[in-house]
């Protein structure tokens, strides 16, 4: 009867979670885990499952005691749920789904037997994607760090090597050290693969913590390797010997080299510093069986089952049967914006279908415009009815650095209209040499104008909630520097053109 009662709640918990994060969870498997940074997610589920089981007699052993501390972690799951949800971010709900399954397994077993599996549970984490902002600004850092390296061990060597951010210059032939090589697909799976090592590594904490913090520099350093290893064979036998099956072959064996420099690792610390007995003798006896004791009751019946099953269900309700967002369409669309602004003319661009579809704007506009100087402005604007999770408006930081561009200096400003009022935007000086832009960028919402991207989150979940609106835009401005020119030259060219352009703009963006 125990069991029975255990496995219906289990039933009960897994469909209301599963209604209410089914987008998330779909986006995550079928759009996070295929890409190539975080593939090695999938097989996060089944080694907790497999963690999970090891400790099947400890937790059997252990009598549930439903606790009403789950409840108040729960009720802050689900708030973060309509944060993410609302206000259009992936990683909110990605934290919120974890934070409820560890709120329901607090609610149902106690903290008594969670803490025996706590670290199956804390260790799912690593299944989730970092946000794209921290995960742009690690994949710059490690490029840039791995190509320095590699051209150091290049010279050592005795090979002629030069860099310039993320470009290795060999005299014979360039390397671009892109995404693919910066080392974060080598990076996180094995600060994953680090954890578990150090987890089956009975020794104390210290010793355990240099495996894992270690696995940091190793694999930059690996990754350094295999950059090196490129530019001399690139030397010896030509770049087509370094591309397809032998490039992907160098990283499986820089992995497998910095797995085996963190078992030496172990070794080496044994040596040193032997493990006293009392350590393996912890370690033989977690595996007992602890006695069950108490009085078993039906959790069924229990008002923390109850009260959980509302919340859980209130939610699923709310989510599937409320549209909290109404479509509001722009005032003109923009096949419709001009191409003659005063002294500007602009000539209309067309975004690659790839781009459109990742996107997922409603209505764009994209032009280069000049005035009697011949020096170009980049205008674009994309244009949200409704943002959802996946269907947000993107932040140029994430984009502009994602794709090699270094920041040189970026912050918040305000520009004086025509008209007296003022705009605030983020401004940046944006490198990829020998290029060098300005580039403004702001968020037009509803009635607000917003400079910050977690602004924009949190007005999309307010509105959602107080106006059914998350209608909203982006506006980037970019503008070359040229070598004949100063910053600010080119400073002084592209605020013309906002105050000559903001006023059409606004009366094509409903407010």
């Amino acid at each position: 009867m125990k069991n029975k009662n255990s496995y219906l709640s289990a039933i009960v918990y897994s469909l209301l979670v599963f209604g209410i994060y089914s987008s998330s969870i779909q986006w995550l498997i079928f759009h996070d885990w295929k890409r190539d940074d975080y593939s090695y997610g999938i097989l996060i589920p089944f080694i907790v499952l497999y963690l999970i089981w090891e400790k099947r007699q400890q937790i059997s052993g252990i009598v549930s005691k439903p606790s009403w501390m789950g409840s108040l972690f729960l009720i802050l799951s689900l708030s973060l749920f309509w944060l993410g949800e609302l206000g259009g971010e992936f990683f909110i709900t990605y934290f919120s789904l974890w934070l409820s399954i560890a709120s329901l397994c607090l609610i149902y077993f106690g903290w008594d037997k969670l803490k025996v599996f706590l670290f199956p549970l804390l260790f799912s984490l690593s299944m989730f994607p970092l946000p794209a902002f921290l995960n742009n600004r690690i994949t710059i850092y490690l490029k840039v760090v791995s190509s320095k390296l590699g051209v150091m061990m290049m010279q050592f060597y005795g090979m002629s090597a030069f860099r310039e951010g993320n470009i290795i210059d060999l005299g014979f032939t360039q390397l671009q050290v892109v995404d693919a090589c910066s080392g974060l697909r080598y990076l996180f799976p094995m600060i994953v693969l680090s954890i578990l090592i150090a987890y089956y590594y009975r020794s104390y904490l210290w010793k355990r913590l240099i495996i894992v913090l270690s696995s940091i520099p190793l694999t930059i350093i690996s990754n350094s390797l295999r950059i090196a290893l490129t530019g001399i064979l690139s030397e010896k036998f030509g770049s087509k010997a370094v591309e397809g099956f032998f490039h992907d072959f160098e990283g499986i064996l820089i992995f497998m080299l910095t797995l085996g420099v963190l078992l030496l690792e172990i070794w080496v610390l044994r040596k040193i510093f032997p493990e006293p007995e009392i350590l393996e003798k912890s370690a033989h006896e977690e595996t007992e069986v602890i006695p069950a004791t108490g009085k078993i009751i039906s959790f069924l019946r229990t008002p923390q089952f109850i009260v959980s099953v509302l919340l859980l269900g209130g939610t699923l309700g709310f989510s599937q049967g409320i549209e909290f967002r109404e479509a509001v369409p722009m005032n003109q669309a923009f096949s419709e914006f001009p191409m003659k602004i005063g002294e500007w003319v602009g000539h209309r661009q067309i975004l690659e279908a790839k781009f459109i579809e990742e996107l997922d704007f409603t209505d764009y506009v994209m032009a280069e415009y000049t005035n009697e100087s011949k020096k170009p402005v980049s205008f674009y604007v994309a244009y949200y009815a409704s943002q959802r999770k996946g269907e947000s408006i993107h932040s140029p930081a994430s984009c502009l650095r994602g794709g090699g561009w270094q920041f040189k200096e970026a912050g918040g400003s305000e520009l004086t209209l025509k008209d007296n009022t003022f705009l605030p935007f983020n401004r940046a000086i944006i490198e990829k040499k020998p290029v060098k832009q300005i580039s403004y960028y702001w968020f037009p919402s509803r009635d607000r104008v917003l400079t910050n991207i977690y602004q924009l989150k949190w007005f999309n979940f307010w509105d959602a909630l107080t106006r059914q609106r998350t209608d909203g835009a982006l506006v980037r401005v970019i503008t070359l520097v040229y070598p004949d020119e100063d910053v600010n030259a080119a400073e002084m060219r592209i605020k013309e053109f906002i105050r000559d352009i903001n006023p059409t703009l606004t009366n094509f963006l409903p407010q």
